[in-house]
């Protein structure tokens, strides 16, 4: 039979696809979104498969290539990408607008132009004199730097084949568009399409390319979410607009680990590294306060200390509240009950207030002890000694469980001069210089 065509209707905010169309996505449920669109049927004649052996490659016979890293000069980007940029790769940095991906990729590039002959920085949004205003802001006077108001992603691709810039930067993947797909600028098939081109040259021209692309906080814009499987690094800058500490956090990298964080300070001058940031995170007077309880968190390969606050209040209405910020609720919820049933602490009438210090977002199973320890310290108004740190996973029953890396956090510890570390029963290879208190069951926090 030939091969025939068939109209389907697609969204194109997530690109769900119907037989009919409707004024409402049934997938996202986003109003207007769905467009008339073509489907190829396979024809029901397929040609033979065709093999050729010349195609296989011995794997045995590959030589391992050290290829070299474009270093950006900024030790927590550099950690971040697992050592530099590597050409020809496609680097995905994204954030809430405001957050200050435009002002970190101009610092990259203010000092990649100490060497880099050419460097080129493609805009949609902005014009060159606002990118020029950005540019005086951190100092750099756009040595080597050329500037590109380009939306078509053909005339793009086109421009990084012919300049071979030594990094190329387009702000943002939002306004790219492309002629060989359907829906507007900014919609997933458009999205999809455009990068998958931009791909192929930044491989074809070993050119790496930093794509800047915008979402909302439950990351329902399309944008960075749909484009994670297609580049080689995926890269968060996360934090409050009206705060000035920002976090880095690796989700992907091809070329080295993932899970990697930066932690910056936005200042005049741009996004400053935080080289310790442990004392970011803890109060800077240490007072004996009830409810107040440190530990140490992993975050990829490093460790450092966090203050985990609670407040234990009794309940006025019926109903006991949980309410956290920086913590999962359920695991607070779950930790109430292993304290109510395996420790005898009685917070059916109590509300508990739960807090990560700073901002920071913890999933780490190793706080689950100082956070049964800072519930403790509220519920009894006694306060927990400032030099010493707490670490532990709490199971249904009551029990510590061992905790990973547990030496890297040891080790933090001891630099910022702590002096006694609460754990669970583990072996330790080495001595840290701090006074190790094992225990076996939440029951013995009360002792």
């Amino acid at each position: 039979m030939p091969n025939k065509n068939e109209k389907i209707f697609v969204c194109q905010k997530c690109d769900a696809q119907s037989p009919k169309w409707s004024g409402r996505c049934l997938n996202c449920g986003a109003w207007g979104t769905i467009e008339e669109s073509i489907a190829n049927k396979s024809p029901e004649n397929k040609q033979p498969i065709h093999f050729s052996e010349k195609n296989l490659i011995d794997f045995a016979s590959i030589k391992k290539e050290e290829f070299p890293r474009l270093l950006t000069k900024i030790s927590e980007v550099d950690q971040i990408l697992g050592g530099g940029i590597v050409p020809g790769s496609l680097i995905l940095l994204g954030g809430e607008p405001g957050i200050g991906k435009s002002t970190i990729v101009m610092q990259i590039l203010k000092n990649l132009a100490i060497n880099a002959p050419t460097l080129l920085y493609i805009s949609g949004e902005e014009s060159a004199t606002q990118i020029k205003m950005r540019s005086d802001r951190l100092n750099y006077d756009g040595k080597n730097l050329k500037f590109l108001p380009e939306t078509n992603v053909a005339e793009i691709c086109g421009a990084i084949e012919k300049i071979k810039p030594t990094l190329a930067i387009i702000d943002s993947i939002q306004t790219i568009y492309t002629d060989q797909a359907v829906g507007e600028r900014g919609g997933v098939s458009q999205i999809r399409t455009a990068t998958t081109q931009i791909m192929e040259t930044a491989k074809k021209t070993n050119v790496p390319v930093i794509l800047i692309g915008h979402v909302t906080k439950d990351g329902s814009v399309a944008g960075p979410k749909t484009l994670e499987h297609l580049v080689d690094v995926v890269i968060y800058l996360e934090g409050e607009k009206f705060q000035d500490l920002r976090i880095m956090r690796s989700s992907k990298n091809r070329f080295g680990n993932t899970n990697e964080i930066g932690v910056f300070e936005m200042t005049e001058l741009g996004l400053m590294e935080i080289k310790d940031p442990s004392r970011i995170f803890l109060a800077p007077n240490f007072e004996n306060i009830a409810g107040s309880v440190v530990s140490a968190t992993m975050e990829g390969s490093r460790a450092f200390l966090i203050e985990v606050q609670s407040l234990v209040t009794p309940t006025i209405f019926g109903y006991p509240q949980r309410k956290c910020s920086g913590f999962e609720i359920t695991r607070l919820q779950m930790l109430s009950a292993v304290l109510f049933k395996r420790a005898s602490l009685n917070l059916n009438t109590q509300d508990i207030h739960l807090n990560i210090v700073g901002g920071f977002d913890v999933s780490d199973p190793a706080i689950d002890l100082p956070v049964a320890m800072a519930i403790f310290s509220a519920f009894k108004n006694q306060p927990v000694d400032r030099q010493t740190i707490y670490l532990g996973e709490i199971g249904l029953g009551g029990e510590l469980r061992p905790v990973a890396n547990l030496e890297k956090r040891l080790a933090e510890a001891k630099k910022l001069g702590f002096a006694t570390a609460v754990i669970p029963e583990m072996k330790l290879v080495k001595d840290f210089g701090l006074k190790i208190v094992k225990i076996k069951n939440i029951k013995e926090i009360q002792n």
